[in-house]
């Protein structure tokens, strides 16, 4: 063999080793544990979720699955470890809609959602809910307007936290029926859900499911829930689109990310694997009763969703004049 037939010879098997690479590396993953990286703390959609799927996962794979909470800077701290992370497919990220909330409020992330993340598939939804304490005397949004309007500055209301989905969504809802309620902001869910059902505020906007034991002991009273079909846990309460605001759908978001640049063998073969435990009758009753709605979405269809998302967030901030704080 002459020395450039053997040149060519090398090239050739460079070549074909080169070319089923990433087939390769799609067929025999996993061979190792994969992480799941929460950027939030325990207890939310988002934990509830990872730990639902790692647990399916570890039992499909045979291999082990960690959860990690990564929490800090409304989930930056996370996102950034996993954005810097190999783009093999064993560190993944379960985010949610604050993600797009934060483009809202500051603009501008220590990442780029687009360039920096591929989107593996949308996992679920979390409705949001208002509710209002007995003592408000109101049972729709018709009657708060009313009643705001007969006694403006009388209302006040408790979020999640200044530039949360819960805030913006009330925002919109001021905005779209001229509702007079000063905001306060809480450091979570759970301290505004609190002060209502005490009575220290008439009103607050949070994630449905947490409502939902209050309003069946008659403790709140649910006004509407934002997303376009009514929820589960709160059958009797119309959605706000019922109520006369259209178009109005909103919802937290859960979906699942890897760095950016995996391989598509391997989000596929995740997809596939995700998507048959998501359908298993069991984790679907465990997630209806964290409040979690699964919610069968593709790569493609996440990407629209964040672009979408990020772009009437960003909107309502600059009309509503959300700023972090």
């Amino acid at each position: 063999m002459t020395f450039k037939n053997k040149l060519l010879a090398l090239a050739a098997t460079a070549l074909c080793a080169a070319v089923p690479m990433t087939q390769a590396h799609a067929q025999g993953f996993p061979n190792k544990a994969v992480r799941i990286v929460v950027p939030y703390g325990t207890g939310g959609g988002s934990d509830i979720l990872a730990r639902q799927i790692g647990a399916g996962l570890q039992t499909l794979w045979g291999q082990g699955v960690l959860v990690e909470n990564k929490a800090g800077a409304s989930g930056n701290i996370g996102t950034q470890e996993v954005v810097r992370a190999q783009p093999d497919g064993y560190t993944l990220l379960l985010q949610n809609s604050t993600m797009a909330t934060n483009l809202g409020v500051v603009g501008k992330l220590p990442y780029d959602p687009e360039k920096d993340l591929t989107p593996i598939m949308l996992l679920g939804i979390t409705p949001i809910a208002l509710a209002a304490h007995p003592s408000a005397n109101v049972s729709s949004v018709k009657e708060l307007v009313a009643a705001a309007k007969a006694k403006p500055d009388s209302f006040n209301y408790g979020s999640c936290g200044i530039g949360t989905p819960h805030h913006f969504v009330m925002e919109l809802l001021r905005q779209e029926t001229g509702i007079a309620a000063a905001h306060a902001g809480y450091k979570g869910c759970a301290p505004a859900l609190t002060d209502v059902v005490g009575g220290q505020i008439q009103l607050a906007i949070v994630s449905a499911n947490l409502v939902a034991p209050y309003a069946k002991s008659g403790q709140l009273k649910v006004l509407g829930v934002s997303t376009a079909q009514r929820y589960s846990l709160l059958p009797n309460t119309p959605t706000f689109e019922e109520q006369g605001i259209k178009p109005f759908d909103f919802s937290i978001w859960y979906a699942l990310m890897g760095p950016a640049k995996m391989p598509p063998e391997v989000v596929a073969k995740i997809t596939a694997d995700v998507t048959r435990i998501l359908a298993d009758a069991r984790v679907q009753e465990n997630l209806s009763t964290a409040g979690v709605v699964p919610y069968k979405g593709t790569a493609q269809d996440l990407s629209k969703l964040i672009k979408s998302d990020a772009a009437r967030y960003i909107a309502l901030a600059k009309s509503a004049k959300i700023k972090a704080e």
